[in-house]
C-alpha cells in the first residue's frame, strides 16, 4: 500500500471476487482493521482458523501471515476496512500489538458501543471524501475508534487487561531492537544493556505490557518466525533453528514443541492441511 491511510466498505460484490479469487495466505506491509457490521468472515491468522459473525472487530497487525474469506449471512454482507501504516498513529501502533496479541478479533455484544463505531468509520470516509483531507481529524477519529474498542474489550475481559503507563516508550524501543536481533542468539542482559537499564527492571516492564518475561518474548518471536518459515519455504528444520539463533536441531525442537504442543514438523504438516482445506 502507498498510502498512509486507506478506509472502504465491503459490499456483497467484493466479497464475491475475493471468494473467487487466488486467495493465499499473506502479510503485508501496513495495519488493517475490519470492522464487521453484518455478514461473517472466515479468519486464518495465528496459525488458527475460525469464522465470526457480526459484530465483530478484527485488527491484523503488520508482518501476520493471515487470509480472509469474506462471507454472506443471509444474502447480507457490510464491513468497513480501514488500512493505516505504522507511523500514521505511532504513538498508539505498538500498543495495538500488546492489546491483540494472538487475539485477532473481538466480538461485541453491546449494539450501542458498535453502532459507535460505524459512525466514526462514517465521519472517517466523509472526511477523506473533502477537497482538502485533515488527516489530524482522521488520526483523532481513529485513535477514538481503537479506544472504544478497548474499552470493550475490558468490559468482556476486565481480568486480562494490561496497564500501559509510562513505560511504554522503553518497551517500544524493546521491541524495536528484538526485531533487529531476534534471529540472534542473545539473551536479556544483551537488550537491557541496549536500553541502559537492569535486566530486572526490563522484565517487570514486559511483565506489566504483555504478562510476559523478556526471555518469553523473545522465545514467542523466534516461534512467530520458525512459524512463518515452516509455513512459506522449503527450509528444513536445521536451517530454520540455524537461521534463529539455534545451533542444535534437537534444542530447536524441544523449545518449538514446549511453546507450540507439537514438533516443527508437526507443525508443518497440520498447517499444510488446514491451508489447502
Amino acid at each position: 500500500m502507498n498510502e498512509l491511510f486507506k478506509i472502504y466498505q465491503l459490499d456483497a460484490n467484493e466479497a464475491l471476487r475475493i471468494q473467487e479469487s487466488k486467495n493465499e495466505i499473506h502479510h503485508h506491509d501496513f495495519e488493517e482493521l475490519i470492522i464487521g457490521v453484518k455478514g461473517q468472515l472466515k479468519h486464518f491468522i495465528d496459525f488458527k482458523a475460525e469464522t465470526y459473525t457480526a459484530p465483530f472487530v478484527s485488527f491484523v497487525t503488520q508482518g501476520k501471515n493471515h487470509r480472509v474469506i469474506p462471507l454472506l449471512l443471509d444474502q447480507e454482507i457490510d464491513f468497513w476496512v480501514i488500512r493505516f501504516k505504522s507511523e500514521f498513529i505511532p504513538e498508539t501502533t505498538f500498543q495495538l500489538y500488546a492489546h491483540f496479541h494472538e487475539n485477532a478479533t473481538l466480538t461485541f455484544f453491546q449494539p450501542l458501543c458498535f453502532s459507535r463505531l460505524v459512525v466514526l468509520c462514517q465521519m472517517i470516509q466523509q472526511e477523506t471524501q473533502q477537497p482538502v483531507i485533515d488527516y489530524a481529524v482522521i488520526k483523532q477519529l481513529l485513535s477514538t475508534i481503537f479506544i472504544m474498542i478497548e474499552s470493550e474489550r475490558k468490559k468482556q475481559f476486565p481480568a486480562t487487561q494490561q496497564q500501559l503507563k509510562n513505560q511504554s516508550t522503553t518497551f517500544s524501543s524493546f521491541l524495536s531492537i528484538l526485531e533487529d536481533n531476534y534471529r540472534r542468539p542473545e539473551g536479556v542482559n544483551f537488550y537491557a544493556e541496549k536500553l541502559f537499564m537492569s535486566a530486572r527492571n526490563l522484565n517487570l516492564i514486559c511483565q506489566n505490557i504483555l504478562q510476559q518475561s523478556v526471555s518469553e518474548i523473545i522465545e514467542t518471536r523466534k516461534l512467530i518466525e520458525a512459524k512463518n518459515l515452516l509455513l512459506t519455504t522449503n527450509k528444513t528444520i536445521s536451517e530454520i533453528g540455524f537461521e534463529l539463533g539455534y545451533r542444535e536441531k534437537a534444542y530447536f525442537t524441544n523449545v518449538f514443541k514446549k511453546k507450540a504442543g507439537m514438533t516443527p514438523s508437526e507443525f508443518r504438516n497440520e498447517i499444510q492441511k488446514l491451508v489447502s482445506e
